[in-house]
């Protein structure tokens, strides 16, 4: 109990919560940025911790984290440009919504359902962080490749429209997450000779390219207005929808904050896909689908609440048993590092002041982060009025920056340009990039965990059998399938039409 308050104590000095409330600044302006991110956030700011206590580092960079996660929602509503991967999904309805007038109502719900996200994360890495690290530190290459294969079933509940232009569309998305050296033989594979190609096309890059340029060679093609949207609501007004009708979506904020804790604890996945997946379930759970991606509340909350709620997840593998659980904690391990603090289950008694210290600065940052946000949202909202002849050459500059900056490569400049392209044919002739994206990024993860069990069962995935988490991972999945199967059937003859047919035709 005294290390608890002691660390409570530790990060609520005024060095602390300036430099807490520095980061969520910082991390905001880079998660609103396309292309940046809250890793590159901690990545400029690493340096300066060195000289920095062990509380006053952590609160910094725990700081960026939140803020960099939460901030990505602003690009991504209004202008159709996910600031990090992790608000992909945050586009699907949140920008449809932005272009209803409701900018600002979209704007507040993902702003509250970001802040839901993080404390429901907060709860879990206090409550059950070594129970559930040391479930997963348990997991095979066996009950990873059942995950993600239940997860890249989910490409069937982002179709609209034709089925067979969806699955097309996943394909093509797993196909290019397959460029590079392929895992366990070393083997380069559609590279065509180019030296770059050999690491494969970096997410950052490619997502850039899909939003924002995609959209935006959109928006040339068919020609459009030198005016801007008519902003019709400037100021915040709560947070987008009354009390009650938050109530009413509890499900789907439960439901999707689970699935962003559980994505965020399994080490390397994180929230760029936890929000896929999130929206996703939301949509095959939904009484009414068809609505998702016109501009509903509830993709939005499955989004943010998700990539979120991911934060509490990605740490808990971090300091109960050292592996990080995503890119940015990865980042937090080198910084523990350089404070001489070993993750693991020993530092929770070596150094439980210092944990309990972590915790509550994700919590204050938390507050912090809503507090900035929702102050400053009656000023970012105005973007909207920007006329297109000004703000297309401003969000391509953005682009192009973050995307270099990144990796520091042209050639993440060509990655943009030929996805871009990609996204553009795709949309121009009806085909859904909502399965692309999740094939891209579910794609080599498959790949390298089916390379892992057969080579952890000598070639052969039968000892998979013998594993009760993966088998039930492999029964919901087929279970799923078939309910998805058998839905989209029933629906297509309540409404007289093909199956595989565009609904819309």
């Amino acid at each position: 109990m005294s290390d608890i308050l002691n660390g409570m104590m530790s990060v609520c000095t005024p060095t602390a919560l300036l430099l807490m409330l520095g980061g969520v600044i910082l991390g905001i302006a880079f998660g609103a940025l396309p292309g940046l991110s809250a890793t590159t956030g901690i990545a400029l700011c690493l340096p300066m911790t060195y000289r920095l206590g062990s509380t006053d580092a952590i609160a910094l960079l725990i700081g960026i984290y939140v803020g960099g996660i939460s901030g990505a929602l602003i690009s991504a509503i209004l202008i159709n440009v996910p600031g990090t991967v992790a608000s992909a999904a945050t586009t699907f309805d949140g920008h449809p919504m932005a272009q209803k007038g409701q900018a600002a109502e979209a704007l507040g719900i993902g702003l509250m359902s970001s802040f839901i996200g993080t404390v429901l994360s907060f709860i879990a890495l206090i409550s059950i962080a070594p129970l559930l690290a040391q479930i997963t530190i348990h997991f095979s290459p066996f009950e990873y490749f059942a995950i993600v294969l239940f997860s890249l079933t989910l490409i069937g509940t982002l179709i609209s429209g034709s089925v067979v232009k969806g699955l097309i569309a996943g394909v093509i998305g797993v196909l290019l997450g397959c460029v590079g050296v392929a895992p366990g033989t070393g083997t380069p594979r559609f590279t065509f000779g180019i030296v770059n190609l050999t690491s494969g096309f970096s997410q950052t890059p490619a997502m850039v390219g899909v939003f924002a340029l995609g959209s935006q060679l959109g928006l040339i093609s068919k020609g459009f207005n030198a005016k801007g949207d008519e902003v019709r609501q400037c100021k915040m007004h709560g947070f987008g929808m009354p009390f009650k009708e938050w109530l009413n979506h509890m499900p789907n904020i439960i439901r999707s904050a689970l699935i962003g804790i559980g994505v965020g604890i399994l080490p390397g996945i994180g929230g760029g896909t936890s929000n896929l997946i999130a929206y996703g379930v939301a949509k095959s759970s939904s009484k009414y689908p068809e609505k998702f991606g016109t501009g509903i509340p509830d993709g939005v909350i499955a989004s943010e609440v998700s990539n979120n709620a991911s934060i509490g997840g990605a740490l808990i593998p971090l300091l109960t048993v050292g592996i990080p659980g995503d890119t940015v904690t990865a980042m937090l391990l080198g910084a523990l590092t350089i404070q001489g603090l070993t993750p693991g289950p020993l530092l929770f008694n070596s150094d439980g002041v210092f944990v309990y210290g972590l915790f509550t600065a994700v919590l204050i940052s938390t507050i912090m982060m809503i507090f900035v946000e929702y102050n400053g949202m009656r000023f970012i909202v105005k973007i909207l009025g920007v006329p297109r002849y000004t703000l297309l050459p401003v969000i391509l500059v953005i682009c192009m920056a973050g995307v270099f900056s990144s990796n520091n490569r042209i050639f993440d400049l060509w990655v943009m340009l030929f996805f871009g392209v990609i996204s553009f044919l795709l949309s121009r002739y009806g085909f859904p990039t909502a399965p692309m994206i999740l094939g891209f990024i579910l794609g080599p993860y498959l790949e390298t965990y089916l390379m892992r069990a057969q080579q952890l069962g000598r070639g052969s995935m039968m000892p998979i059998f013998g594993r009760p988490v993966a088998m039930a991972f492999l029964a919901i999945t087929i279970a799923f399938v078939a309910f998805q199967v058998v839905r989209n059937v029933k629906r297509a003859k309540e409404m007289g039409e093909n199956p595989i047919e565009d609904v819309d035709d």
